[in-house]
């Protein structure tokens, strides 16, 4: 039987509640000053944000990241989640880490080395790890450079539905798509996220190129049960444009497919 930490309850409670959630991602390196990305945070959480991501491609590691978590965690209402570069993006001050794997990558240190090399400090720190795989989307961005992606074809949807469906048999619990950040060709398209959603049970985070209500919404419509918005709340954080995004999630949520 499988036993669900405190924050994987209350993102499935949420789901069950909202049918469609949205994460705010800070990546601190992606921000001017530490300040600001705190600020960014502090919105989201006023905007009602279901939950704030704290990570990237590169990752913000050691006393920076301490400080920035714990200072987001006593500023914000919701649960603060590591989305981490490597294992040293780990913090005590999170509630939880994204325990990912790359499961599209050409190199096994994305896909079970670095997990290996992490799990004692975060079973040390007693963050509740979140087993999530995840696989990049053409163009991939930064993260598709580090992590030696072999990319998934943009139109291929049924490639992206068969990594979804081998992660629910492997036993993950959430699965991620990514293109990557700000990529210029835009989100996962989509008939891939219909295509992956139509495949599995378990809640699917589309992630990368974000950037409007619009595409919230149709995405969400299109099965998405989470989407990750980074870079769009980096260039303009404040407070009635989140909102504007997550009431294009909700309204998604209401006519799924």
């Amino acid at each position: 039987m499988i036993k669900f930490g405190k924050i994987e309850k209350y993102i499935n409670d949420e789901l069950e509640r909202k049918k469609g959630l949205l994460f705010a991602l800070i990546d601190p390196l992606d921000y001017k000053t530490p300040q600001d990305a705190v600020k960014t945070a502090k919105n989201a959480d006023e905007a009602d944000a279901d939950l704030i991501l704290i990570g990237g491609s590169t990752g913000v590691q050691g006393e920076d990241l301490d400080r920035i978590t714990r200072i987001i965690k006593e500023n914000v209402s919701k649960p603060v989640v590591l989305f981490p570069g490597n294992i040293g993006t780990l913090t005590k001050y999170a509630d939880a880490v994204y325990f990912m794997s790359m499961l599209n990558s050409r190199n096994t240190y994305w896909i079970s080395e670095a997990q290996m090399l992490a799990a004692p400090m975060v079973r040390h720190y007693s963050i509740e790890p979140l087993p999530v795989a995840y696989v990049v989307v053409e163009p991939g961005g930064t993260v598709g450079w580090v992590g030696d992606a072999k990319r998934l074809p943009r139109n291929k949807p049924k490639i992206a539905a068969a990594f979804g469906m081998a992660a629910e048999c492997m036993g993950f619990r959430f699965f991620i798509t990514d293109a990557g950040s700000n990529p210029e060709t835009g989100p996962v398209p989509l008939e891939m996220v219909s295509a992956v959603k139509s495949c599995i049970s378990i809640p699917y985070i589309a992630a990368g190129g974000i950037r409007t209500p619009e595409q919230a919404k149709s995405i969400i419509k299109a099965g998405a049960d989470i989407i990750q918005v980074g870079t769009a709340f980096e260039k303009d954080s404040s407070i009635n444009r989140m909102k504007e995004m997550i009431k294009a999630v909700r309204e998604g949520a209401k006519n799924k497919q």
